[in-house]
């Protein structure tokens, strides 16, 4: 699993080039090289199945409206970082192995050390795995918001833990995903303009993935991300 993802991180440092060359190579937002939660229950109804070479601006069309609704949240609503596979290393672990450019040597329990990351939001070179966080490319909040609220259990946990697509967690710095926080694009994007159209690349394959509901800012936010990103491609894959 995690060497086939090591294999598209090469790709994740050409995604400032996506914008201007449509033929440079980009991260697939629907790869299912991660392990995949089984699943559970049904999905909401909104978005169409799956997408393939969408352009941004078709994506954000497709994203499903509605208001959004924090009533009752609570993040321990969402189980994350669990061991889905029983192997001994959390999702954070997971996704940690999966990205690293320079891969970390891995002790009892998942302990990991050395090893190097590129976090893309800030293009900053990590050294330790301790001053990354995962970030949900949709925050736990956000995604309450926008239709999770009405899901169960099983399907949050599935949601907070989803190794099943490329983008739906990512490295980066503690910074930089503290300062993201549960904001959406029309309150925070990247602070590295190369970062800005994969990001609302990766955001609105999230939001496509699991059926998640746009309220107007974010969607007005959205399509002006997409103006500046015409060779942007979205790709993804319904969640189970």
């Amino acid at each position: 699993m995690t060497a086939l993802r090591h294999a598209l991180i090469a790709a994740l440092a050409l995604a400032s080039l996506v914008a201007c060359n449509p033929s440079a190579a980009q991260p697939d937002p629907t790869s299912t090289d991660r392990k995949t939660p089984a699943a559970s229950g049904s999905a909401a109804p909104g978005a169409p199945a799956g997408g393939s070479g969408l352009s941004l601006k078709e994506a954000i069309a497709l994203i499903p409206a509605g208001d959004e609704v924090r009533d009752g949240y609570e993040r321990d609503s969402f189980k994350h970082w669990v061991d889905e596979d029983s192997d001994g290393c959390s999702t954070r672990s997971e996704v940690l192995l999966a990205e690293a450019v320079v891969k970390p040597e891995q002790g009892a329990r998942c302990a990991l050390t050395g090893g190097e990351w590129l976090s893309y939001y800030d293009e900053v070179t990590v050294t330790a795995a301790s001053k990354l966080d995962i970030d949900h490319m949709v925050p736990l909040a956000e995604a309450w918001d926008s239709g999770a609220s009405g899901w169960d259990a099983g399907r949050r946990m599935r949601y907070a833990n989803d190794l099943g697509a490329e983008r739906s967690l990512v490295a980066v710095t503690a910074k930089t995903n503290r300062s993201k926080s549960d904001k959406d694009p029309a309150q925070w994007l990247p602070p590295a303009a190369s970062a800005q159209c994969t990001y609302g690349a990766d955001w609105t394959a999230t939001k496509l993935r699991w059926k998640l509901t746009a309220d107007d800012k974010e969607r007005t936010a959205l399509e002006a991300l997409a103006a500046d990103c015409p060779d942007t491609v979205v790709k993804y894959e319904a969640a189970p």
